[in-house]
């Protein structure tokens, strides 16, 4: 199975996008500001991470659905993100819930995502359904 986050909106204090399910797509993203502002996957220069309040790089990354002690439910987990840890996909409606996580939901209210609850549902019962085969997910 094979996601992709379209980064659309980059913005001072958050990151909307678009998330696509083999090429369809399925929901609104929010992310912390991109700081990977070449977009090479790597933070170089002036491109400095900020704990907590960082999107993750430009790339693709191994994805994987397992139990999050944190949050205590099964959520998607990307695999080998340079420089962070404990990168999933879940519910949340503003970037101050993100932690440098993707948010997935509805963009209907600037700087937010709506019906966050249900979009992780499905999301994790899809990727629940996948596991064995191989799963990705490209951030463009």
């Amino acid at each position: 199975m094979k996601l992709l986050l379209k980064r659309e909106f980059l913005g001072n204090d958050y990151t909307v996008g678009s998330l696509f399910i083999d090429g369809e797509y399925f929901c609104d993203t929010l992310e912390d500001p991109v700081r990977d502002i070449d977009r090479d996957g790597v933070f170089k220069g002036k491109e400095i991470k900020i704990p907590g309040r960082t999107a993750i790089p430009y790339g693709k990354y191994g994805l994987t659905v397992n139990y999050s002690p944190k949050f205590r439910r099964r959520l998607p987990r990307l695999l080998d993100v340079p420089d962070f840890e404990g990168i999933l996909i879940h519910r949340g409606n503003t970037a101050d819930d993100t932690s440098g996580c993707i948010l997935v939901g509805e963009n209907r209210i600037k700087g937010m995502v709506l019906n966050s609850s249900a979009y992780e549902k499905r999301l994790v019962e899809l990727l629940g359904s996948a596991e064995g085969e191989e799963m990705t997910i490209e951030i463009i």
